[in-house]
């Protein structure tokens, strides 16, 4: 295989120019490579191409994980790892209903740790408050009934807010009530 120089990263365009040179055989022999490389890639191609019974599951187990660590083990957060979770989902299928889903239970995971164990992050109620307004934003745009579902999840994540601190309950008060006034 042909290197680049030191002095450039690779391309997309320098990529493609390799792969136009593989077969069939070729082509798939190094997707079983990428396949067995990672488990996010894995997870990837089986969320790509609808695998498994439930696509949402392994996006689930992340956010869970990062937003509700366990505090016993002396597991941390990490905001950042709950939104890549969020984003390879998008990436890998972008289904928006699914991706509502997602950022949904983000909220819900995200408040019922803050309010089960009183946990007071800035940083971490901002991320909800993001992630709040861009799951309400999506679901807006879903069909009558997974919307209602969806808006009547993040309500509940709303109220509990309200028990935070720093504001976080009046933002999403704000955030839900200019969202129902541009709907009726």
């Amino acid at each position: 295989m042909p290197r680049t120089s030191p002095k450039s990263q690779p391309t997309w365009t320098d990529l493609k120019a390799q792969l136009a040179g593989f077969d069939r055989k070729g082509l798939m022999g190094l997707i079983q490579d990428l396949y067995a490389a990672s488990k996010d890639n894995r997870t990837f191609l089986h969320t790509r191409f609808g695998l498994g019974e439930d696509p949402l599951k392994p996006y689930k187990e992340t956010i869970d994980r990062w937003l509700w660590p366990d505090v016993i083990r002396n597991q941390n957060t990490s905001v950042i790892k709950a939104k890549e979770a969020v984003s390879s989902y998008k990436k890998a299928v972008g289904d928006p209903a699914g991706l509502a889903e997602l950022m949904v239970f983000y909220c819900e995971q995200a408040a019922g740790f803050c309010r089960d164990l009183g946990y007071a992050d800035e940083s971490y109620f901002k991320a909800l408050v993001i992630m709040f307004e861009n799951a309400l934003a999506l679901a807006d745009k879903l069909p009558d009934a997974t919307r209602a579902v969806l808006i009547a999840r993040l309500d509940r994540v709303r109220r509990a807010s309200h028990e935070f601190g720093y504001g976080v309950g009046d933002d999403l008060d704000d955030i839900l009530a200019n969202s129902v006034s541009r709907h009726g």
